[in-house]
């Protein structure tokens, strides 16, 4: 049910679970070509993958603006 309502609010919804695995791995193959050790890969995706959500997120928002402006 709560699906229902999430789908009508946002119909777009289910195309963003494909966004999750490709931030995970862009990021994961990003951090392993610039360090070799697993905590320094590891820091460097988590950098990486909060950089990729934030100008997702910025992108939208001028998207989101736009479509309401004009």
């Amino acid at each position: 049910m709560y699906e229902l309502a999430l789908l009508a609010m946002f119909p777009g919804g289910r195309m963003l679970i494909y966004a999750l695995p490709l931030i995970v791995v862009v990021s994961l193959v990003y951090g392993a070509t610039r360090h070799e050790t697993w905590p320094a890969i590891l820091k460097h995706s988590w950098d990486t993958a909060v950089w990729i959500v934030g100008f997702m997120g910025v992108v939208f928002l001028v998207i989101l603006i736009s479509g309401m402006l004009g």
